[in-house]
């Protein structure tokens, strides 16, 4: 069961595995090749970079590792939704092997997500507060847009004093400029993903996590839960890796980390490699094997 974020592997020392991580490339503070700088000098030797809705940093993360020593994973980082009534799910995809063909996936989801800026910013503007979509596109540097590069924006321009006060006054759900992301069904997302040759893990899923829900997903095509993350209590923690023993699933975890601010410190959430060689064992399963 989990004892929580520093659980020692047993025989093995200190894991050095973080499964969760993110980059410029969506809404990371450090350009990908600095994430894995960071991730070796806190004594990581296997990270997964998961941006949001884009694999556009794992090249530059995939370069950096190998001068560094640090292997990286490919990954990404899908929202998505359960079903119509728009409860949103975000899935991670792990060892994804078809960077191309997930990328052109991706595209379209990216585009919707510069639109819902566009709106927000419009909904800002009409309230009074200044601010403009070309400062929340820079604060996003190319990378997939999302609301903390709007918050970064806001926090810019003097209208707010941190990126809590921008989702409180107005980007949280229910406040003034919210807009909600356009629907993207939890199936889609993990057809892609098993497309892209990877598995499919509900990323950060608490105490939702209840045996019927997941079975519901697992009929889908999810694959596992990251079971350990900064949101989750020990007891959270090991009551997931108690349904990933009874249904099957592999389990994962990380820091979701996004930069050298806030209170997650990278290094300190970490998963059992055994965790790891689980998840290699099932992606290798889906590899067709040549008759030739």
């Amino acid at each position: 069961m989990s004892q929580g974020p520093e659980q020692r592997d047993a025989g093995a020392g200190r894991s050095e595995i973080d499964l969760h991580l993110h980059s410029t490339a969506s809404d990371g503070i450090l350009p990908p090749a600095q994430v894995v700088e960071a991730a070796k000098a806190a004594g990581l030797s296997v990270i997964a970079l998961t941006d949001h809705d884009t694999v556009s940093g794992v090249h530059e993360a995939l370069v950096a590792g190998e001068r560094l020593g640090v292997r990286v994973i490919r990954g990404v980082e899908l929202s998505a939704h359960e079903d119509e009534s728009g409860r949103e799910v975000h899935v991670l995809g792990l060892h994804v092997t078809r960077l191309d063909a997930l990328e052109r996936e991706l595209t379209e989801l990216r585009e919707k997500r510069t639109e819902r800026a566009r709106l927000i910013v419009t909904r800002l503007c009409e309230i009074g507060v200044p601010i403009c979509l070309e400062e929340v596109l820079r604060q996003s540097n190319g990378g997939a847009v999302g609301r903390p590069h709007i918050a970064r924006a806001l926090i810019q321009s003097g209208a707010v004093v941190d990126q809590r006060e921008a989702f409180d006054r107005y980007l949280g759900q229910g406040r003034a400029a919210f807009v909600p992301k356009s629907l993207f069904l939890i199936q889609d997302a993990i057809r892609i993903i098993h497309e892209a040759g990877g598995i499919a893990i509900w990323a950060h899923p608490s105490h939702t996590a209840r045996r019927e829900r997941v079975e519901r997903l697992v009929a889908l095509g999810l694959d596992g839960l990251e079971v350990r993350h900064p949101s989750h209590s020990p007891d959270v923690s090991a009551g997931l890796e108690a349904l990933c023993d009874f249904l099957g699933l592999v389990p994962s975890g990380g820091s979701d980390w996004h930069g050298p601010v806030g209170e997650r410190t990278l290094g300190r959430q970490v998963v059992p490699r055994e965790w790891l060689e689980r998840q290699e064992r099932l992606v290798a399963s889906r590899v067709p094997v040549s008759t030739v």
